[in-house]
């Protein structure tokens, strides 16, 4: 080997400077800000939402299929497009049976074959209208109120979760149910649009008998909705069914069958496909006891047509296209104001990607998710986490005890990022390429088995609640996780070519919304391990819900359509994660930069560009219809009020734009919400 000169050294490390530095000229992060959003127009201190948000918003014209189109919708819709190519190269294989891409292609396959559905008509379901016509006692109507919670609705059902109070164990629950409409507002709210639904839905019922060849159509509609009327009285309301300590009534299996009487439990429980249980939680504690009468005195011609209506509902959008057009005019038009089906390879996709998720989730995962996106996420987890850290450290109406237990909560926090690391088994069920119904039975039919079987079995932390393609998030106080699928790690919510400013605040944000579900009205009411259980004084917890009070106040000032109010008391748990998500990003970004000042980035600061990507996360147009439905079953206030709610009470927010009374986001100071 020839010797290098010094000289020849001194140039080649000219020249490997060079590059670098030109390298890293190209690599300089950008600032991930959509400007053709903005409006100029609009003042930043009046409505910073639609500041960032308003030229899309005048220009962007809301799809006819579509009821609401907002930034989550933008990745959906390209998942969607992701599973889709999956979906096809899976159908284009030569796949054994019983192998994950015969299941894939055989389902999707099933749905896309009009042709047959046509053919077929109701006949898929006929044997299942047999059933029901079988019932020829009390003791047979026990039994079929548990195989009508498996496959299509019963007045309540059961399920297998974690035990609230003892969180290293399973317990089965019972809960309210039986509804056609959405919730028990919509059969009691004398509003105008609520009358206006009511007689619709029975139109719509008296529809489907009709196109079902059901006799007395008219009339059986109105016994249908005479007794989900009954059902729905007793009901909670979705405010009180809000609270985990009130919703938690255990009682044993002896106390149940007093609950009802005339109610053949045995043979009702010989039917849930579940083992021997000792005990259960009621999740409304009067409600079996309120709707007794209605159960046993009503007749068993009633309750044979209330569940073949149930059982009609629930598929006519797998039937043909009478029924699947009726089913959409009424549950996408009427209550969602959507003028046009979506195209059916789009139905088709999210049916197959909702009943074998993680099947498709094994390969999304592979064609689309970047390890450094991971470990990017986790590094702003671990920001956000001290962030948390210091902010409950500094808190002045928290007391040191109090305290204490919130940072040991904070601590054993668990970071899901991706994917589950462990995948769940199909290999049980069964698909066929010409039997859509019978497909969509036999995955209920896998789902409800591998929920029974949870009981007596240890906690399976390890498992996800969504699949690795959903763009979203979510918060799981049992197992105090939060979890982000690799479906939302996607610009703008987390863009691997831009600054830490925009990131910290859309999905830097967005962690600390979902660790702030750990400390809202409803979370914070469960320890680090996951039990519920008061860890509060009871200073504390007074301080903390007059802040939250505040909370609601603020957001019962906002409206949508024709004046109708927000629910602050239904989204205070949302909202608490806005706020928390919010101010805790921006002190886990000022971490971040380490005393270093942030760099200008298309004329913006990087505050300024924080700010921006916490709006434009929340930029949505929606249908008159669709906003009554979300503030009537929607726990999240409309995408407005989550951009410029939290803002309001934000120092920085405030001092940055210099908002002054008379401007549109200045509240008094005295209104301000400080909570986390």
């Amino acid at each position: 080997m020839k010797k290098i000169t010094v000289h020849a050294i001194v140039i080649i490390c000219i020249f490997l400077t060079a590059s670098c530095l030109k390298n890293k000229e190209i690599k300089m992060p950008i600032s991930g800000i959509d400007f053709s959003r903005v409006d100029s127009t609009i003042r930043p201190q009046d409505d910073f939402y639609r500041y960032v948000n308003g030229t899309w918003l005048k220009e962007f014209e809301l799809p006819k299929d579509k009821s609401r189109y907002a930034t989550f919708t933008v990745l959906r819709e390209k998942a969607r497009e992701d599973v889709k190519n999956i979906i096809e190269e899976a159908s284009n294989t030569n796949s054994p049976s019983g192998s994950d891409n015969q299941k894939i292609g055989d389902l999707y396959e099933s749905y896309m074959d009009t042709v047959t559905l046509e053919e077929t008509g109701i006949k898929s379901i006929v044997p299942e209208l047999e059933k029901i016509d079988e019932i020829n006692d009390y003791f047979d109507l026990s039994e079929y109120f548990a195989y009508a919670d498996i496959y299509t609705t019963a007045p309540f059902g059961i399920y297998v979760y974690i035990d609230k109070k003892n969180p290293s164990e399973h317990i089965t629950y019972l809960s309210q149910s039986g509804l056609g409409l959405p919730n028990r507002g919509y059969y009691f709210d004398e509003d105008e649009k609520s009358k206006y639904i009511r007689k619709e839905y029975l139109i719509h019922i008296e529809k489907i008998f009709r196109l079902a060849k059901i006799k007395n159509a008219k009339k059986n509609a109105d016994k249908v909705f005479q007794l989900e009327m009954g059902i729905a009285k007793h009901h909670w309301k979705k405010e009180k069914n809000r609270d985990p300590e009130l919703t938690y009534n255990l009682i044993t299996y002896n106390d149940l069958k007093n609950q009802i009487s005339g109610f053949d439990w045995d043979k009702w429980f010989n039917a849930t496909m579940m083992e021997k249980f000792e005990k259960i939680v009621l999740n409304q504690s009067d409600y079996l006891q309120n709707i007794s009468s209605i159960i046993t005195e009503t007749s068993l011609s009633d309750w044979k047509i209330y569940f073949k209506w149930a059982l009609l509902n629930r598929n006519a959008s797998l039937l043909n296209s009478e029924f699947e057009k009726q089913n959409f005019y009424f549950y996408r038009t009427v209550l969602s104001g959507v003028e046009e089906m979506e195209p059916r390879w789009k139905r088709g996709v999210s049916v197959v990607s909702g009943r074998l998720g993680e099947i498709i989730g094994k390969v999304y995962v592979e064609k689309h998710f970047d390890q450094k996106a991971k470990n990017r996420m986790l590094e702003l987890v671990e920001n956000l986490r001290e962030a948390y850290r210091i902010s409950i450290e500094e808190l002045d109406w928290m007391g040191d005890s109090t305290k204490v237990q919130a940072q040991e909560k904070l601590k054993k926090f668990r970071p899901k990022v991706g994917f589950p690391n462990e995948w769940k088994d199909y290999s049980n069920l069964v698909i066929s390429k010409d039997d859509l119904i019978g497909n969509i039975k036999n995955s209920t039919l896998d789902r409800t088995i591998k929920n029974r079987e949870k009981l007596g079995k240890p906690i399976d932390r390890e498992e996800w609640g969504m699949t690795p393609q959903t763009v979203n998030a979510y918060y799981s106080p049992l197992l105090n996780e939060i979890v982000f699928p690799a479906g939302i790690l996607q610009p703008p919510f987390f863009n691997m070519e831009a600054d830490d400013a925009v990131n910290y605040g859309a999905i830097g944000a967005v962690i600390g919304h979902e660790m702030g579900h750990g400390f809202d009205d409803k979370g914070s009411k469960y320890d680090g391990n996951g039990e519920l259980r008061n860890w509060w004084t009871e200073s504390d917890r007074k301080q903390f819900e007059e802040r939250t009070k505040k909370l609601i106040d603020q957001y019962n000032g906002y409206t949508v359509v024709d004046g109708t109010p927000v629910n602050g008391e239904f989204t205070q748990g949302e909202n608490i994660g806005d706020l928390a998500g919010i101010v805790i990003a921006y002190k886990a970004y000022q971490l971040s930069k380490k005393g270093s000042q942030a760099p200008i980035i298309d004329g913006l600061t990087g505050d300024q560009r924080f700010f921006f990507g916490w709006a434009t996360i929340w930029g949505s147009k929606s249908t008159d219809e669709q906003l009554i439905r979300q503030i009537k079953t929607d726990p999240h206030s409309p995408g407005e009020f989550r951009a410029n709610g939290p803002l309001v009470s934000m120092p920085e927010f405030v001092n940055l734009y210099n908002v002054k009374p008379g401007d549109g986001m200045y509240i008094d100071p005295n209104d301000r919400v400080k909570i986390w």
